[in-house]
């Protein structure tokens, strides 16, 4: 085994050679290769004395008014990395890079630092003392691709129309419930709430793209503005059941009518098919380069559909795509630094941002009690941690440039403590043995397996959908770990679907997903993997009380104590405009988790590939990929272009 591993070892230093990968905590904040600009607001036109402004050739001849008057009075100019960035050519992507390759807006831009918020389409907000009333000021001259002005209505109709309506929302998020979106006037628009609700900065911020339902499009669909029977006879003519599945499906671009809506992002889909979408460049896009040259620079991207991984990751080797990224893993860096050989591509290496590329979760309400009382023993989680070879996994998943450690904050993050992340993971399946017997869990008929104290065998079934990061051979490694001190743990990959009817049913035993929502941006709103507050399928360890938390106490069953405390500091995190008061709460939840182990990671801050052919240019070396920031939203997509 040593000597394998080590001839492994040298092997993939062989094939890594030339790459860096960020390992270091303080390389997570800012990398000295990027542009200043990236942490700053973007400045304007009439900041730089730009008056004169061009468009891509692509346009022309297209009969569109002059570029000056498509843009914003005063637009943005976004600093490239590379300041040689010119107009044309098609990107080859897949549809899984959907939303990670074009560039998307939100009202707020996330800073490269993972934990500022920029303006945007917003040029400025404000939070009231209390908490209870945020305000957004929009940039002046924003405008829909199809020309239409982008205005409050759009940002209103998004919340009120749709988010706080039973039909399109049966049950409406917990960042937007109870509120409304009230316009001032054209370009100032008012989100009250009934309780403090400081962190819908954060949420409009991460998931605003998702608020940006063009109005004068939608409106059309919608019973409230076109009628119930109009809309109904539409929807049968167009074969839709009902247009809350279509307004649903549209910005999702996963129906032909998508090509239809208007954007706001740098590119607009034009074409659409079962096997391949087509975009070509907003031709009102709102943000400029600093030579007065309107975004983006690439005019088309062809994305096709390829569901199989292992398909995307030969695409991606061989270079026949421009980006691949979102489908790929650490394990494909052997493979594609071979095919970096032939000269068609470059593998770049950032890190995932999930502290761990798994969360273990037990069921502490699974519906076998017995389970479930054992789950709640913390000598019990304690010893499934402590079982767990996280160095021997670091080496054998991910050529030992992962971080081994629990789930916790993202080393960027003002919830950062390192205590936080070792606590637990210290290799000793000895200690792990002694307190299993200590729960009166032996192995009395010799076969390896510990029984329980009527003699039934300790046996726990996974259910999983592996997605994202790479959970099978994670768990197959656990899995032999936890063999090895008497726990059988059953793997059961299962779909999407699956996944969540019986996640959000709470009927497996244990799940996985992935750590995200570790940073500044999202932890603070959404602490879900440390304290039950929604019912999900993906965090599938205390729906019940989550449940009873969200109805209070109408469903579900009232925690214990200490996990109603953990619902306190959440509630503290959320309302509290002290950002003070906010990080000492936030602290506190993961010292509950460091101390408790409510649940168990293994691995995480893992190197990520990203593949770029040799044309493409502006993308960084180094970069920080997961959902908190978006992929690859701080690093302005629309700035990237061809060499030839």
């Amino acid at each position: 085994m040593t000597v394998h591993l080590g001839l492994r070892k040298v092997l993939i230093s062989l094939m890594l050679a030339g790459s860096t990968i960020v390992v270091c905590a303080d390389q997570y904040v800012q990398d000295d290769a990027w542009p200043q600009a990236w942490f700053e607001a973007f400045p304007t036109a009439s900041s730089r004395q730009l008056n004169n402004f061009t468009q891509s050739p692509y346009l022309d001849g297209r009969n569109l008014p002059p570029v000056g008057e498509r843009l914003p009075p005063d637009p943005p100019i976004v600093t490239p990395l590379d300041p040689d960035g010119r107009y044309g050519g098609t990107a080859r992507i897949t549809r899984n890079e959907w939303l990670t390759f074009p560039n998307v807006e939100t009202p707020l831009a996330i800073s490269a630092d993972m934990r500022t918020f920029l303006p945007n389409l917003a040029l400025r907000w404000e939070v009231t003392e209390a908490g209870k009333h945020i305000t957004f000021y929009l940039r002046r001259g924003v405008r829909w691709s199809d020309g239409h002005p982008f205005t409050a209505e759009d940002l209103a109709f998004s919340f009120n129309d749709l988010f706080l309506n039973k039909e399109f929302a049966p049950v409406s998020i917990r960042s937007i419930r109870g509120g409304r979106a009230v316009v001032v006037n054209p370009l100032t628009i008012r989100y009250e709430f009934p309780y403090p609700n400081p962190l819908f900065v954060n949420w409009l911020a991460q998931y605003g793209n998702f608020m940006l339902a063009p109005k004068h499009h939608f409106a059309q669909f919608h019973p409230d503005y076109a009628g119930k029977a109009s809309v109904d006879a539409k929807m049968k003519e167009m074969g839709y059941l009902n247009w809350t599945i279509f307004l649903r499906a549209l910005p999702r671009e996963v129906v032909r009518e998508s090509v239809d809506m208007p954007t706001l992002n740098a590119h607009k889909l034009i074409s659409w098919s079962i096997t391949r979408l087509v975009y070509e460049r907003n031709p009102y896009y709102f943000k400029i380069d600093p030579q007065g040259r309107q975004l983006p620079y690439i005019d088309r991207i062809e994305s096709a559909v390829v569901d199989e991984k292992e398909v995307i990751a030969a695409m991606a080797s061989t270079g026949q795509l421009d980006f691949s990224a979102y489908e790929l893993k650490t394990q494909d860096i052997p493979l594609l630094k071979l095919g970096e050989r032939t000269g068609d591509i470059k593998v770049l290496i950032w890190n995932r941002l999930h502290t761990s590329d798994v969360v273990i979760q037990m069921n502490y309400n699974h519906a076998d009690q017995r389970l479930a009382n054992l789950y709640w023993q913390r000598k019990f989680r304690r010893a499934l941690s402590i079982a767990i070879d996280r160095d021997e996994m670091n080496e054998l998943i991910y050529f030992g440039r992962g971080t081994p450690g629990q789930v916790t904050a993202h080393p960027s993050s003002s919830y950062f403590e390192p205590e936080f992340r070792t606590a637990w993971t210290q290799y000793d399946p000895e200690q792990a043995k002694a307190w299993l017997a200590d729960l009166d869990l032996h192995d009395s008929d010799g076969d390896g397996i510990r029984e329980y104290p009527n003699g039934d065998p300790l046996t726990i079934t996974l259910e999983y959908m592996d997605w994202e990061t790479p959970k099978q051979i994670n768990m197959q490694l656990v899995a032999s770990y936890w063999r090895a001190i008497g726990v059988d743990l059953r793997l059961k990959i299962i779909d999407a679907s699956l996944q969540q009817a019986r996640g959000t049913a709470g009927e497996m035993q244990m799940t996985v997903w992935h750590a995200d929502r570790t940073t500044d941006i999202l932890f603070p709103l959404q602490p879900e993997w440390w304290l039950p507050r929604r019912a999900a399928w993906d965090i599938s360890m205390w729906n019940d009380w989550a449940r009873w938390y969200g109805t209070r106490g109408a469903m579900g069953k009232k925690p214990p104590p200490i996990i109603e405390e953990l619902q306190a500091l959440g509630d503290i995190m959320l309302e509290t405009t002290d950002p003070a008061e906010r990080i000492a709460a936030g602290k506190k939840v993961l010292a509950s988790n460091a101390e408790n182990v409510w649940n168990i990671g293994t691995v995480g801050l893992a190197p990520q590939p990203v593949v770029i052919s040799k044309r493409l240019r502006g993308v960084p070396a180094r970069g920080t990929w997961g959902w908190d920031n978006r992929w690859t939203m701080a690093y302005h997509p629309a700035t990237w272009y061809f060499a030839d």
